[in-house]
């Protein structure tokens, strides 16, 4: 490891806590603090990744991850910002758009074939039809080439989370600006959300002066920390991205795995600014970074950006920079101002003192790389009197100038302006309940940064509606010369770039205009400028300028691209929200697991499919089957969507939303009821039990009832009948007994509901105590046998059906799982819903005009019904049976064919243990669905059969056993 330097340098690292990890497979240490870009810093490694074009070593520019130079590649996570991501044990890091590694790239000769890459070659190449063969050769090669990280299909899935957050104020930017304004919020009695990306307080206060002394940053960061920690109501998220701005000031906060939906009164945006580079000849290489990432360097990880440096002073800032460098050790070979006077003098004397050379109006050419260009060496200047000189640097450290972080308020609806005194971009028509405050209102004079912050949060605490008096501003003498203008020329032989991210030099942007591309927006589309992961921050001004100039136009008139959201990057993971599955029990369910029952999700519920034995599944299937058939078995029933219908208008609402007639269903009935759409269109079936006059029980499907519940408030909402719904669901379980001695055990139950067949006929209902136990028992017969339904409190759940089991072992009483259901309602020909079902099916499609009242003058989906009686039928569902040893492998959507095309599918199959063959339903074409005719089905390995159609229901047409 390098030698770093001592302390005070180094506020993140921890010294004593070595780390070592891998980069393109070579060892690399580093210290506790670190990230990937400052451990290879502090080893004189800073090559971190390739250019997507080109192929030219790139390294540290921001140290903010505001930059594609640093995207590095993890096991498990593609385009990862080395510049913020913290180094832990045994970490693989490998460098990205390369072909070998970041230090010997195969590709790096593309370097040298520039001019057979020119802007906008993709679309001369390729947009003409005539050229697809050329286009299928080449599409893999770029694609391969293009630069992008790799996704880790196997990789262990993240553990996200989703919460709602409300605040009065929200401050984005946790900086001198930022802090300031979430104090004097707070302060007035508001709730506060700061968030800031850092992992500490202070933004610039944590590694930039304000003045040639440091003592006034650090005694400002000490103060307003203490304060900020003494606020209750002063929420603070660090390591957190406010990565939006949508409407009404809702703002997605990016928090670890966590997306916090932060829906704001106020909004104070303190981001700060973004720096620029400088564009000349070679202005990419390794060791050319903006003056805050070479104090990041220097003040967080105790990383000398260099042994000798040379400082673009365009503003105040560079020397202050430049002071940091001589205070860190590190050679100053000059610093080069473009102006004729010093932007800073009382900086510039005390690098006099130092000895260190000022050369002013000078203009950079371009810098002298190592070989391979590895890394710089030297900076080529002119200057008035002096002409052309070459000063060698392993180091060139440059500010010149800055954009303000316009993204949140631009996607609020504020404009992006230009100040051309100035030579910068300025922001108005901010929203009322949006408030800028420091460099991003274009304050930089750390007073007048802190005192707007301070206005900013007063304001933002009154538009929330609290008492506070407002500040007056301070001037800021340096806000007007801290974009220094320079000249925008191209270089004789290119590689200077507008663009890291895109490989994008001066002519490239030239050549898109003279090609025709005049349009700020065209230009983008057609040389893909700001287009890559640094979303236009460090070329949205030059290219705006390059536009102006050659269009003969002002800045403020060609503007910047679109700006939208995300402000960066954003993990898939955190858009899906969380990755748990969530899932519910019945009451019953300790004892399924007890009786080995192989579970299967049916929607969110666990449901037992069938109870494990001996023999095969498929045999196991059938002894359940033949249970019910021949004996008696129970069904936890517990999922099914239950609703209770109270109030004079109950009936009268019922007959409105189901088919059949309610409103004179006798109390003590249980009524099949359907529901359609406007459409026509089936949604959900089940049975609708009167208990009063003014009270229904009505069942739903475990997948539809809550589409079912909010259909019916949505309706009464505005119809504004007297009717109170509500979902108890998960307010009752039930269980289904059924099968020819299902009287027998519940009569060994005991209770006071009668269960003789002339006093509890088929299609009744009745209340009750069973066992011990208050409940609904109602008559249905979904499996064509003797069933009993019994619906009681949750908390009856399983010691009911522990019950059952007790009472009903003489009578060979056994639960059942899924599976036997499914064939035992097959076997009587009964749909399910979502099955044999689809968006369009009608009733007359699937047989049922029965479940149709003909007195009533309207139910929903009526009109609709009897439009699509008219269009006459497509389709009809259809019972079939399979011939013996049909050799086919049939399942769910498997086709039906008519005159040699597709004229329906098959919605349920399955081998009938009952009736020993395969049965099934299909949808055909009309033509084929009348009994006793064939059709032609084809199985899951194209082979075809052809399939004799029947009459449903298969088993006991004449519905007999059910009403025993």
């Amino acid at each position: 490891m390098s030698e770093r330097l001592t302390a005070p340098w180094g506020t993140r690292i921890d010294r004593s806590h070595k780390i070592q990890f891998s980069f393109d497979r070579q060892s690399v240490h580093g210290f506790a603090g670190d990230t990937i870009a400052s451990a290879m810093a502090g080893e004189d490694r800073w090559i971190l990744s390739r250019s997507f074009k080109y192929h030219r070593p790139r390294g540290i520019l921001t140290m903010a991850g505001q930059d594609a130079n640093t995207l590095v590649q993890l096991p498990d996570e593609p385009n990862v910002r080395a510049d913020l991501r913290p180094i832990a044990e045994g970490i693989e890091v490998i460098a990205q758009n390369v072909t070998g590694t970041a230090d010997n790239d195969h590709k790096a000769v593309l370097d040298k074939l520039g001019r057979f890459l020119p802007v906008g070659f993709y679309y001369r190449s390729f947009f003409r039809p005539y050229r697809s063969s050329w286009l299928k050769l080449w599409e893999p090669i770029i694609r391969k080439a293009s630069g992008l990280g790799k996704v880790d299909l196997h990789a262990v899935k993240g553990d996200y989370t989703r919460e709602n957050l409300h605040t009065d104020v929200l401050v984005v930017g946790a900086g001198p600006a930022g802090l300031s304004a979430a104090i004097k919020a707070a302060e007035a009695g508001a709730d506060v959300l700061l968030v800031d990306p850092n992992p500490e307080l202070g933004g610039s206060l944590t590694y930039a002066r304000f003045a040639p002394d440091r003592e006034e940053a650090d005694e400002a960061l000490a103060a307003l920390r203490e304060k900020a920690a003494q606020l209750k109501n002063l929420r603070i998220f660090t390591d957190a991205t406010c990565n939006g701005w949508f409407a009404d000031n809702w703002l997605p906060v990016l928090h670890g795995n966590c997306l916090y939906r932060v829906r704001a009164n106020q909004v104070v945006i303190a981001a700060g600014s973004h720096g620029q580079p400088l564009i000349f000849r070679n202005n990419d290489l390794p060791g050319i970074m903006l003056a805050s990432a070479a104090q990041r360097l220097m003040r967080h990880y105790a990383v000398a950006p260099g042994k000798q440096a040379i400082v673009f002073a365009g503003n105040r800032d560079g020397y202050l920079a430049a002071l940091d460098l001589i205070d860190a050790g590190v050679q100053l070979a000059a610093v080069l101002d473009p102006s004729g006077v010093p932007s800073c003098a009382a900086s510039a004397q005390r690098l006099a003192d130092h000895g260190v050379r000022i050369v002013t109006n000078c203009k950079v050419i371009e810098t002298l790389g190592t070989a391979g260009n590895r890394h710089v060496r030297a900076v080529r200047f002119e200057a008035p009197g002096t002409g052309t000189q070459i000063l060698p640097c392993d180091a060139f450290v440059i500010a010149a100038g800055y954009t303000p972080s316009y993204q949140l308020p631009l996607q609020a609806g504020a404009k992006l302006g230009y100040d051309e005194e100035g030579s910068q971009f300025v922001l108005s028509n901010v929203p009322e309940t949006m408030h800028l405050a420091g460099s991003a209102a274009g304050y930089f004079e750390l007073r007048a940064v802190l005192r707007s912050g301070e206005i900013a949060g007063a304001r933002a605490a009154a538009g929330a509606g609290y008492t506070i008096s407002e500040p007056e501003a301070i001037a800021d003498a340096f806000a007007r010369g801290m974009n220094p203008f320079w000249d925008i020329g191209s270089h004789p032989r290119g590689r200077d770039f507008v663009d890291f991210d895109e490989d994008l030099q001066v002519k490239d942007i030239k050549n898109a205009i003279a090609d025709g591309y005049s349009e700020l927006e065209l230009v983008k589309r057609y040389s893909t400028v700001g287009m890559g992961p640094s979303q236009g921050r460090h070329s949205a001004l030059a290219t705006a300028r390059i536009v102006a100039d050659m269009t003969s136009r002002k800045v403020a008139d060609v503007g910047i691209t679109t700006s939208r959201p995300p402000f960066g990057p954003e993990k898939l993971g955190l858009l899906a929200g969380p990755q748990h599955t969530p899932y519910r029990h019945t009451p019953m369910h300790a004892e399924h697991v007890a009786d080995r029952a192989k579970l299967t999700p049916t929607g969110n519920w666990w449901r037992p499919l069938y109870y494990q034995g001996k023999g095969s599944i498929a045999e196991t299937i059938a002894r359940e089957v033949n249970l019910v058939r021949n004996g008696v078995g129970m069904l936890d029933v517990s999922t099914l969507g239950k609703l209770a219908i109270r109030g004079p208008d109950a009936a009268i609402f019922l007959d409105r939303i189901y088919t059949m007639a309610h409103a004179k269903q006798p109390v003590g009935r249980v009524r099949y009821c359907l529901m359609l759409n406007d459409m026509g269109s089936i949604i959900d079936d089940g049975v609708a039990y009167r208990v009063s006059e003014t009270e229904f029980y009505v069942t739903a499907t475990t997948g539809a009832v809550a589409r079912v519940f909010s259909q019916m408030l949505f309706l009464n909402a505005q119809w504004g009948m007297r009717v109170d719904i509500q979902n108890v669901t998960s307010a009752f379980a039930a269980i289904n007994v059924t099968g020819p001695r299902a009287r027998h055990v519940l009569e060994a139950l005991g209770g006071d509901i009668d269960l003789s067949a002339e006093a509890f006929p088929y299609l009744h209902g009745r209340v009750g105590m069973i066992g011990g136990y208050p409940a609904h028992v109602m008559r249905i017969g979904f499996t064509g046998e003797l069933s009993y339904e019994l619906h009681v409190p949750q908390s009856y759940g399983l010691a009911l059906w522990r019950r059952l089991k007790e009472v009903g072992d003489v009578h060979g009483l056994e639960p059942y799982g899924l599976e036997a259901s499914r064939i035992l309602r097959l076997e009587k020909g009964h749909i399910i819903i979502g099955q044999d079902t689809d968006a369009i099916s009608s009733p007359a499609e699937l047989g049922m005009e029965w479940a149709l009242s003909r007195t009533k003058e309207r139910f929903l989906g009526k009109t609709a019904v009897e439009a699509r009686n008219n269009l006459g039928l497509k389709r009809k569902l259809c019972g079939f049976e399979l011939p013996k040893d049909h050799g086919i492998r049939l399942a769910e959507s498997c086709l039906i064919l008519h005159d040699g095309q597709p004229s329906g599918f098959v919605t349920s199959t399955a081998y009938s243990p009952t009736l020993g063959k395969w049965i099934g339903l299909a949808y055909a074409h009309p033509e084929q669905a009348a009994p006793g005719g064939t059709m032609l089905l084809r199985g899951l390995c194209g082979t075809e059969v052809n399939a004799r159609v029947i009459a449903a229901p298969f088993y006991d047409p004449e519905n007999k056993r059910q009403e025993i």
